[in-house]
């Protein structure tokens, strides 16, 4: 179940133009379906630099007590500029939001969390933070599967052979910020784990992919990225180029 909690006023810095924001509900562990608690005496703020830690906020859970991160709430001003809205406190306790809150018209849905694809929305620009560490590198694919409209970006249960893993809800993704190519192994890897969890799978790489790795993440399907210092990501075969065309 996918609700809007109270809506707060926000005013963008660089415009001055004034918003109407709600943050969206995350479904807890224990089924509660819970919101970040909106700072309404707090300002936003423009993002002009993202870091791993900026992108989260912890919120537990009003009914079990359970904390669990979910993305910073953020809404982008017309004018181009990533509002952060404010929050009580990077770890704060959210109440649990009833059926009654959510907004006229607002429907419960049968699948569970688990089985909800990303929600389909119009894509902004994509905008990327310089690769200088191999966290920055990690930044930049998480903020690019966000982009996609992947919600719920952390790091993976499972340590890659290699690399840094993440993932998301029905994904899971391997950044390899090393100078060497990526291997035949190194992709056959993340497609047995993926497979393991039923979950789709994609590949980031800074220094590209050998030959044999990229002919096998053709025959099994597996999007290959390179990113490059800027932070964007380029599919380097068709699987890839199909993840980031508009409406994939």
């Amino acid at each position: 179940m996918w609700a809007m909690s109270e809506s707060v006023p926000v005013r963008c810095p660089a415009c001055r133009r004034g918003h109407r924001y709600a943050a969206p509900s995350y479904p807890c562990v224990c089924g509660a379906p819970v919101s970040p608690p909106l700072d309404r005496r707090g300002k936003a703020t423009a993002v002009t630099h993202t870091t791993w830690e900026e992108q989260w906020v912890t919120v537990h859970c009003s009914s079990c007590g359970h904390g669990a991160q979910w993305p910073h709430p953020e809404l982008g001003c017309p004018c181009g500029t990533m509002l952060r809205i404010a929050v009580t406190g990077e770890s704060t306790t959210a109440r649990a939001t009833s059926p009654g809150d959510m907004p006229a018209g607002g429907t419960a849905t049968g699948p569970t969390p688990s089985e909800l694809p990303p929600t389909p929305a119009p894509r902004r620009a994509f905008q990327p933070v310089a690769i200088r560490t191999a966290r920055d590198a990690v930044t930049a694919a998480a903020l690019y599967l966000r982009w996609l409209g992947y919600r719920d970006i952390r790091r993976a249960d499972q340590r890659p052979p290699s690399g840094i893993g993440i993932a998301a809800r029905g994904l899971l993704a391997q950044v390899d910020p090393t100078v060497r190519p990526a291997s035949v192994r190194d992709v056959e890897c993340l497609w047995l784990t993926a497979m393991t969890d039923s979950s789709r799978c994609v590949y980031f790489s800074l220094a590209g992919y050998a030959d044999e790795a990229r002919t096998r993440a053709d025959g099994l399907r597996v999007p290959l990225f390179v990113l490059d210092p800027t932070g964007v990501p380029h599919p380097v075969n068709s699987p890839a180029a199909e993840l980031d065309a508009p409406g994939a």
